[in-house]
């Protein structure tokens, strides 16, 4: 019953905005144009065909087992970014023209009532120039996906790390979103690139896999190859929760990973210490674990020994700061995957990419791995980060582009 009380305005805030949405386009790019008939009957069965994707692809997830299941999943996450650009084009331009009518442009303020009564030039003027700009952005967004995720090398410089650990390698993948689209050819080259870099630790922070153990094991299973020095650590996201995190969790460790729920390891090296904690994330609230418990992670902290944390989600950050740690690794936000989103993003999350900092603690977000939706990414590209940590003073961190370096 909690479950589905949570479900419901989820349910019918997803139902508004999808109907509301697909409307809207059907209004101003079909109806107001002034279509023949035939065109416009065409051209608004093609929407609702496409909407109908949307709609089919969760079903296909849960009912088929890849490949079939991408079959329809591939389409749909095309139409996904589509739209989100159509709705954007559309609402700017409707913005504009409000805009252009209240400063007293007479003359668009006409045409705009020209179009109302009967003349659609303007209307199909507009139409095809925001369909133009969509498939642009379509098309750069997927291009920016092509070569796979980017290698971005970093210096993290922590008060308290031991000198004799300067230059310890931590490998960070985060968001891979094993399932719609990516399967176990991205998880095979992705293990392959990870291990070439030799790391010391490898990090995983969250949203690996979009569907259930039973259809997507064997897409893992790449992943059991995957090497480090003090070995491979995981912890859930929202999207592993979403996909049954308990019997992830455990095919995780069948594949050779530690997975920190709500815990920490101590780990040494040449006599030196620290702690490496790791948290649920706190979406996973209604499930049957609990959640996110940084309390029950950094209980008890040796003193003056620096502290490691694993979190999914960045707004984490904001008591795990307070708690005693140095360094918190995150993704979730993908660094918003398309432009503009990341604006988007930022109203919900302050920590959208890069490093920032909060008294003593620092706080480094990735962009992620993969990709969820749509297989594009424009503005944002996906990253494998390699995270050397530096003995010393850190310098003020900017967040956000300037922080980083070293990226390709």
């Amino acid at each position: 019953m909690p479950r589905l009380l949570i479900a419901i305005p989820f349910f019918l805030l997803f139902a508004g905005v999808f109907v509301g949405g697909h409307w809207y386009l059907a209004q101003r790019l079909v109806v107001d144009v002034g279509l023949s008939p035939g065109l416009e009957r065409a051209a608004l069965w093609t929407l609702a065909g496409c909407a109908s994707l949307l709609i089919l692809q969760p079903v296909g997830e849960r009912t088929l087992r890849p490949p079939l299941s991408r079959v329809i999943a591939w389409p749909a996450s095309l139409w996904m970014g589509l739209f989100f650009y159509l709705f954007l084009g559309v609402a700017s331009s409707d913005a504009l023209m409000a805009l252009a009518g209240l400063l007293g442009a007479g003359q668009v303020q006409a045409a705009a009532g020209e179009s109302a009564a009967g003349d659609s030039s303007l209307a199909a003027l507009r139409a095809g120039g925001v369909l133009l700009a969509a498939l642009a952005f379509v098309a750069f967004g997927l291009r920016g996906w092509r070569g796979g995720p980017g290698l971005v090398a970093i210096e993290i410089h922590l008060d308290r790390w031991p000198k004799v650990l300067d230059g310890f390698r931590i490998v960070q993948i985060s968001d891979i979103h094993i399932g719609p689209l990516l399967d176990h050819r991205f998880a095979r080259e992705l293990t392959e690139r990870v291990n070439a870099l030799e790391p010391d630790l490898v990090a995983v922070t969250g949203d690996l896999v979009d569907g259930s153990v039973s259809k997507l094991r064997d897409e893992v299973s790449p992943f059991g190859g995957l090497r480090a020095r003090h070995g491979v650590f995981f912890v859930t996201g929202n999207h592993d929760h979403y996909s049954g995190a308990d019997p992830w969790c455990e095919r995780m460790r069948e594949l050779g990973m530690r997975v920190l729920r709500n815990e920490r390891v101590t780990l040494e090296q040449a006599g030196a210490c620290f702690e490496l904690a790791g948290v649920d994330d706190h979406r996973s609230g209604y499930e049957t674990f609990g959640g996110e418990d940084l309390d029950a992670a950094l209980e008890g902290l040796p003193l003056g020994r620096p502290v490691l944390l694993l979190a999914h989600d960045p707004s984490t950050f904001k008591k795990a700061s307070r708690m005693g740690i140095d360094l918190q690794l995150s993704g979730h936000t993908h660094g918003g995957q398309i432009w503009p989103f990341e604006y988007f993003v930022r109203l919900a999350v302050p920590f959208v990419a890069g490093l920032y900092r909060r008294g003593e603690a620092q706080l480094y977000v990735s962009r992620g791995t993969g990709f969820w939706g749509p297989p594009m990414r424009l503005a944002a590209p996906a990253e494998i980060t390699e995270i050397r940590l530096r003995a010393g003073d850190a310098p003020e961190p900017a967040g956000d582009g300037p922080s980083r370096t070293g990226e390709e």
